[in-house]
């Protein structure tokens, strides 16, 4: 390697760190040219940029508590490889991405042994949630944090953290697919409404949410609501989506595949969501929205002794308003539900301020000016050694 190579060592465990971690690459090798090599741990969009990952990222994966004890092993196993790799490696820069319970482990070890490797965070941990105290510490082995959500810097600085700059969400890139052109607009003006059904892209989520989701659609046609409800999933969850529907007494047209999720956030009037991500997705759409979220009573019981926001909807956080209804585990009923949802579908109040405010979010975001590629790069290149 000449002097003016530069080595950088990524580590990205989960589908969503490798569909950050592919574009960032992309984006260092078309300012650094021949003078960048790529090592470290990704997916299979990172390795079409030209990564060979120490290991595949395919079984890293854990859902539930159950799962941890048999995974454990290996886990750590893991973690020690991937610390001795970046040691040998001796990069100019080492970038964790997102899946802290796996990366930051790696971090903490490298920082220990060779504290003159820049680390930098690529996703903030959400500290701003639960565990605030982690942020004070990730100070001590993170150099700086690249955030995904224009509210993020504020925590940290408040909460003592690592200097953070707010990069943008990966969606901001996606904007296109996701806004309706002519056509589409007038569908999703049209009647019947098309009523977007998001009960997760888990099992567990479809085993807690679609029992509701069902029971909604039900009372909405006892209502004389007509509707066209759409339920977009994915391939793997597809037979328990059927099971789940077969019953229904009104089947929704299921889809599958990202192309017939865009196309049809674009023609949507409305929305019942599971919280998460999606709620960002449906408001850069402008789909109003009604969400719910249904665990376990563990989970439950967790959750309302940790939790530190007043919402847990990503797109209420982002607003910094809690403009898009949300209801929690005993309030999950077609009863408590309907009403709201028929708010969203007809020309209300309540669908309208959804609307103006979804508006906002170019704004805040920052849609429309530099990628968040573009800009986690700035910051890489300026934190090379």
């Amino acid at each position: 390697m000449s002097a003016a190579t530069r080595k950088i060592f990524l580590i990205a465990t989960e589908a969503s760190g490798d569909n950050l971690g592919a574009p960032l690459m992309r984006e260092l090798r078309a300012r650094l040219g021949d003078q960048v090599i790529f090592e470290g741990i990704g997916g299979s969009r990172m390795e079409s940029e030209g990564l060979v990952s120490l290991f595949p990222i395919g079984d890293m994966a854990i859902v539930g508590f159950a799962a941890i004890p048999k995974k454990l092993p290996m886990l750590l196993r893991r973690i020690r490889k991937a610390t001795e790799a970046v040691l040998r490696a001796k990069p100019d820069v080492l970038v964790i991405i997102d899946s802290p319970d796996f990366t930051h482990r790696v971090a903490r070890r490298v920082r220990r042994r060779d504290p003159s490797i820049p680390i930098i965070d690529y996703v903030s941990p959400t500290v701003w949630a639960w565990r605030p105290g982690r942020a004070r510490v990730m100070k001590q082995y993170v150099d700086h944090v690249l955030a995904l959500l224009p509210f993020e810097p504020a925590a940290h600085r408040e909460l003592g953290g690592p200097p953070c700059t707010y990069v943008g969400h990966p969606l901001i890139e996606q904007i296109a697919a996701l806004r309706p052109n002519p056509d589409e607009q007038k569908r999703r003006d049209a009647s019947p409404p098309v009523l977007l059904l998001l009960p997760g892209s888990r099992r567990g989520e479809i085993r807690n949410h679609m029992q509701v989701f069902g029971s909604i659609l039900a009372a909405l046609a006892a209502q004389g609501v007509a509707v066209e409800a759409v339920l977009p999933t994915t391939p793997y969850l597809l037979n328990a989506v059927n099971a789940a529907i077969e019953y229904w007494p009104v089947r929704p047209h299921v889809v599958t595949g990202e192309d017939d999720k865009r196309s049809a956030f674009r023609i949507a009037r409305a929305a019942l969501a599971k919280s998460g991500t999606v709620t960002l997705e449906l408001a850069l759409s402008g789909v109003p929205m009604v969400t719910l979220y249904r665990g376990t009573a563990t989970e439950a019981f967790i959750a309302r002794r940790v939790v530190r926001v007043p919402s847990i909807i990503l797109a209420n956080l982002v607003l910094g308003e809690s403009v898009v209804p949300e209801f929690h585990q005993e309030e999950c009923t077609a009863q408590a539900i309907v009403p709201v949802l028929r708010d969203m579908l007809a020309d209300t109040a309540a669908r309208r301020r959804q609307i103006e405010m979804f508006a906002k979010l170019d704004g805040i975001m920052g849609i429309g000016t530099l990628s968040p590629s573009a800009r986690a790069a700035d910051i890489v290149i300026a934190a090379l050694k």
